[in-house]
This record gives C-alpha cells, structure tokens and sequence, in this order.
C-alpha cells in the first residue's frame, strides 16, 4: 500500500501555483509537442523551488518537460505532481532525469484513456443530459448545472490528483498498475459512458417528421409507419449516419452541424418537419 508524506507549507504553495497554472492546459498547444508548454508551465513552481539557483540543474528540468506530451487535462495535473516528486529524487542524485521522461511517456497513454472515458463519455453525457432537459424547458440553470457538473468537478478532481500525485509519488504507481486498477476502471467507465450515450440519443434526438401521403382521399402519416417498424429509427438513423461520415469520410462535427440545421430548416419551410 503507498504511504502518504504530509505536506509542508511550502509545499502546500508549491502546489497551488501548480493547481491554477495546470488549467492553461490548452494555452501555446501545438501539433509538435501538444502539451508540452503547458506541463512545463506547471512545473515551473517545482522546478524553481527544487533547484533554486542551480542554472544548469534548472535549465535541464525545463528542456526535459518541454517534450511531447499529451494526455487528459485532468489527467495532466496527476502526472504534474508524479513529476515534481520525482524531480526531489533527481536533485538529491537518486534517479537520474531519464527516469523521469519514462514514467510521464508510459503514463500518457493509459491516464488519457481512462479520463478520457470517465469525463469526456460518461460525466460530460451524463451532464449534458442533465442541462439540455433543463433548457428545453426554458430554465437557464441548465447551463450552470453544466459548468458545475462538468467544468468545476474536473477542477475539484484536479486539486485532488496533483495532491495525491505529489504526496504518493512513484509508490502510488506501484500499487495501481500491480494491482490493476486502471485497467477495470477505464472498461466501467467507458461502459458507463456508452450506456449515457444511447440513452441520451433515445431521449434528446427527435426527428418530427410530418410527412404525410394521400391515397384515393386517405391520409396516411410516414412517422407512425417508421415506428411500426422499430421505434425512433428515425433518430437512431441520424445518429448512425453522423457517426458513419465522421469516422469513415473525415467529415468535421461542425459542418455536419451546420448541415442538419439547413437540413432542418428548409423542411420545415416544405412542411416535412
């Protein structure tokens, strides 16, 4: 089990000025390194604690964090703190800044998906759910509810992470990869997530389809013969086919957007919606 050191008030500090700079987790991203300038923004307050005024000691801490790197933004802050207790043990001379490198490229990988899976497909569903039921009522708190389900939890957990990362440092790592807890919480986050999904694509997307036919004075609506067949289809349709032309064709979020708008309005002015 990993034992927790007790903070100082130092280190208390250190650790705020990190929390606040890790949220400019998206500030100077670039293609070549992504997060780089925004890990390295974050570890400045370690970095300048630990080695005070040792330049070259200093200098080589900053170009080690400034290489690639990318992974979930609250997922960052974790390896923030792993990395600035680690930069402790590179100081007192018993690990060298290799070592380092190697643990924040071999924690990218599973920390963005399992974050990925916990907010970006279940908490941010399940919030958005939430929100879009309130706002079609006509209540603004559904934008708050959002901001505060989605935006201030992921900042709560950040504080949390870099804490723990910092505290726990290398040992946490021991005890959660051996005993393979990242692994079984990424599968029940990601099947919780997709569970949100299809129950927010049965709730949330409607096709109001007011196509009629005529036959020998009979009017016959098409939506109910659609629904005979399997019930919202018709939504499901549209949601399948905007998954298709985005995974397969390459096609952006935002033009299809635009797209179903112009879609939605010139049949509404024809009176098929």
């Amino acid at each position: 089990m990993a034992k927790k050191n007790t903070l100082t008030a130092a280190e208390n500090s250190m650790l705020k000025k990190m929390f606040w700079l890790s949220h400019l987790v998206f500030v100077n991203f670039t293609m070549a390194k992504m997060e780089a300038n925004a890990f390295t923004m974050s570890m400045s307050p370690a970095i300048e604690a630990i080695y005070g005024d040792d330049k070259e000691a200093k200098g080589a801490a900053y170009v080690r964090h400034n290489a690639f790197f990318n992974t979930h933004a609250v997922a960052l802050s974790f390896i923030v703190g792993i990395a600035a207790a680690m930069e402790k043990d590179v100081a007192a001379g018993k690990i060298p800044g290799s070592t380092v490198d190697a643990i924040k490229a071999s924690l990218m990988g599973p920390t963005a998906g399992m974050f990925d899976s916990i907010f970006f497909n279940c908490l941010r569903v399940i919030a958005a759910g939430i929100a879009i039921g309130l706002c079609q009522t006509g209540n603004p708190l559904g934008i708050l509810v959002f901001i505060l389900l989605y935006g201030v939890t992921q900042s709560i957990m950040k504080w949390i992470l870099i804490k723990l990362g910092y505290s726990m440092g290398l040992s946490f790592i021991d005890t959660v990869f051996s005993s393979g807890l990242i692994a079984h919480a990424t599968q029940c986050a990601s099947i919780l997530g997709l569970m949100m999904v299809g129950a927010m694509t049965a709730t949330t997307v409607n096709v109001p389809l007011n196509w009629t036919i005529t036959i020998n004075g009979a009017v016959t609506e098409i939506l109910p013969l659609f629904d005979a067949i399997y019930p919202g289809i018709l939504s499901l349709g549209i949601v399948l086919l905007m998954m298709f032309l985005i995974k397969k064709k390459g096609a952006k979020p935002l033009t299809l957007i635009l797209g179903l708008l112009i879609f939605g309005i010139v049949g509404a002015f024809f009176g098929i919606f």
